[in-house]
């Protein structure tokens, strides 16, 4: 079996509605497994599974403080998951350029009448 690398873990971990809103949470501060469980209508242990997977892929870490053992944010795999988008963000502003080059040709067409 082949080992996953970083990003396709992370992306994993993003694909799951639930897991996304955990991190959303997750952006405004720590927060206890009951506090991230709250939202949902899920089993704690379900909710657990979800925070493994999320722990996994790097994106969140627990801390310990007396019995409780607050989750917290890690920014290192959104930040390559980012990275490897830039790679395309330039392809997709090209091909917005071009639509918007186009839109305004055919606007100064219908105001103009057609071209002849």
């Amino acid at each position: 079996m082949r080992e996953i690398d970083a990003l396709s873990s992370t992306l994993a971990a993003l694909a799951d509605p639930t897991r996304r809103a955990m991190l959303a949470r997750l952006s405004q501060g720590e927060a206890t497994v009951n506090e991230l469980a709250e939202p949902f209508e899920i089993s704690l242990p379900a909710i657990s599974r979800h925070l493994k997977v999320l722990e996994t892929a790097g994106l969140i870490s627990r801390g310990r403080s007396a019995q409780w053992r607050p989750c917290r944010l890690e920014a290192a795999p959104l930040k390559e998951v980012d990275g490897w988008l830039a790679r395309y963000r330039a392809h997709w502003e090209g091909s917005f350029d071009k639509m918007g080059a186009y839109l305004t040709e055919l606007t100064k067409v219908d105001e103009n009448g057609p071209k002849s």
